[in-house]
């Protein structure tokens, strides 16, 4: 063989083992386009300009590969074109250069074309066995800026595989374009969901299983506002309520973490711990007059947008299980805790005292009634021969919400149209009032006549 075509044999080997690399840099481009958010990637460059070991050529240099990935995911479907243009491109273009390469030493042309079938299949066993599409796939942030300038070419390089607004909704049916971070989670939900159901028919799990990797697939569009406690169910102390008086409210209300707020909700100090309480009057019982201002930790504050499964994470994550909601406005929403995230998977989580909530009123005394606190105001009027005439509350809690203007805990009384309405008892996860124990006004508490031994009567 002469010079001339010993080089020649040697730049189609190279330029044939290029195109293999660009073919497979092109498979795995495909696969990685589709899965990156928009989010992921503004994330991204936060962390580079936050990074203080990267030197501000490095930051510029990784963040302009940010910004050429935000290029291409405008048109993710012109992109994955690109790529599939190329790939099958470079399939073509290899198997020629081989067959070329098989001629150059004087085989007969049955070689060189057997040649570079062979090397098409060895090419293609290649890509099966390395599943870049799959690799892609798994990790689609790192392999799109590791090939981003590659895979920018081959966009430029193909212009006709841009496709109008109007084209990508005739094939998929919707007004969004694929592009956007939403419509790319609904994909992947549905997907999801489709698989968990194809799971259940095949019966792989059981039905309970099933549905809570259904409620898995809903956590990334159910908004904290939808699983939080109102504003106007929280219960709040203030600044300057006595750490014995603290401790009261905690054992009445049930609840291990209570908000402590200045002259309003929107007034927010922090969040004041059970333990903490327990643990100053434990080693200076001298301290039950000192106000709870000073052992209110920091809140944890979040917007009521996030969705449940970024809270669940963040909550994880810093080990917090309580947290303030905020509205857009930066007012007080309500409050969230990590029970309230892993109710949305596991469902409701009730205990044994969460049956008081459906039990019928019972007759305890002669004039005296315990009611769930769900039970309508038209049977509490029947009870008692009464009208009470409340039109904006359709409940007995309802009603005692409204008579003491807040929040009642477990031993808050209030009296309307000579009825004494006392909170008796709390039941669920949320310490919610589950009975209410209704008598004369004339009684004493619990039902005593006037004969009984003295009391007095307890208000929230």
């Amino acid at each position: 063989m002469s010079p001339q075509q010993i080089a020649l044999a040697v730049c189609l080997a190279v330029v044939a083992i290029i195109l293999v690399w660009l073919s497979l840099v092109m498979a795995a481009a495909e696969g990685a386009v589709s899965r990156v958010t928009r989010s992921s990637l503004n994330n991204l460059i936060l962390g580079f300009q936050t990074d203080s070991e990267l030197s501000q050529f490095s930051r510029m240099k990784r963040i302009d590969k940010v910004h050429k990935v935000q290029a291409l995911i405008v048109d993710r479907h012109a992109t994955t074109g690109s790529c599939a243009f190329f790939r099958i491109v470079c399939n073509i273009v290899t198997g020629v250069l081989v067959a070329g390469f098989v001629g150059i030493f004087d085989q007969p042309i049955w070689v060189s074309l057997a040649g570079g079938f062979v090397f098409a299949l060895l090419v293609a066993f290649v890509s099966v066995k390395s599943r870049p599409r799959v690799n892609g796939a798994r990790k689609p942030l790192d392999i799109m800026l590791k090939h981003v300038n590659v895979v920018s070419f081959a966009a430029f390089l193909t212009p006709f595989a841009r496709s109008s607004r109007a084209d990508i909704k005739g094939m998929s049916g919707r007004d969004d374009d694929l592009s956007d971070d939403e419509e790319l989670e609904k994909i992947q939900i549905e997907q999801g969901r489709a698989m968990v159901d194809q799971l259940v028919e095949a019966g792989a799990f059981d039905p309970e299983i099933s549905e809570m990797l259904d409620n898995v697939l809903t956590l990334s569009t159910t908004l904290t506002r939808e699983i939080m406690v109102p504003r106007t169910d929280m219960i709040c102390c203030s600044t300057d309520t006595s750490l014995s008086s603290a401790l009261k409210l905690f054992s009445r209300s049930g609840f291990s973490r209570i908000p402590v707020i200045g002259d309003d909700v929107d007034d927010l100090v922090g969040v004041l711990y059970l333990k903490d309480v327990v643990r100053s009057l434990a080693f200076d019982a001298s301290a039950d007059q000192d106000s709870v201002g000073g052992l209110a930790r920091q809140a944890v504050l979040v917007p009521e947008s996030k969705p449940v499964d970024d809270l669940f994470h963040y909550m994880q994550k810093t080990r917090h299980h309580l947290a303030i909601v905020v509205d857009e406005y930066g007012g007080i929403a309500g409050l969230v805790t990590i029970e309230d995230a892993i109710e949305q998977i596991v469902g409701e989580l009730e205990d044994e005292h969460d049956r008081i909530q459906h039990e019928e009123p019972q007759q305890i005394g002669d004039h005296t009634w315990k009611l769930p606190a769900r039970t309508p105001i038209a049977d509490l009027e029947e009870l008692f021969e009464i009208d009470i005439d409340e039109d904006d509350v359709d409940t007995v809690y309802g009603l005692l919400t409204k008579l003491l203007g807040q929040v009642p805990i477990v031993g808050s009384s209030a009296v309307t149209r000579g009825l004494r309405l006392t909170a008796a008892d709390a039941a669920g996860r949320r310490k919610k009032i589950a009975t209410i124990v209704v008598e004369p006004a004339s009684l004493e508490p619990g039902g005593r006549g006037p004969d009984a031994d003295q009391g007095t009567d307890q208000h929230a």
